[in-house]
């Protein structure tokens, strides 16, 4: 245990995984709702392990930062006039990037609690 008595197990990563995805699908929603355009792919069910879920969000979360990035350039150079799509792309970038180093802190909390246990 950590010295401020935090103990994760599965069931909480999952947990927190769950919400993750949850909160990403409604920004997919409120985005795509706002756009005429290109949507979204939507996210798929896992059909392997943990690994495979994991490296699908991170791509995820890379392809949402990409686009955000983009939309932004595109602002700069005139081509996109909304800013509120702008706008929107860089908090959904924002909060995607902050839900997944939310995992990443619970996930190594979560090893070095093992790891103290085998000693």
């Amino acid at each position: 245990m950590n010295g401020v008595g935090v103990s994760l197990g599965v069931s909480d990563v999952m947990a927190l995984r769950s919400q993750v995805l949850a909160r990403s699908s409604a920004l997919r929603d409120v985005r795509a709702a706002s756009e005429a355009g290109q949507g979204f792919a939507p996210v798929q069910a896992p059909g392997g392990g943990f690994a495979d879920t994991l490296n699908t969000a991170l791509r995820q979360v890379s392809a949402v930062q990409e686009r955000s990035g983009d939309m932004q350039v595109a602002y700069e150079r005139g081509q996109v006039t909304d800013i509120a799509q702008v706008m929107l792309a860089r908090q959904e970038a924002g909060v995607a990037f902050e839900a997944t180093l939310q995992v990443r802190n619970r996930l190594l909390e979560a090893y070095q609690d093992i790891m103290r246990m085998g000693g």
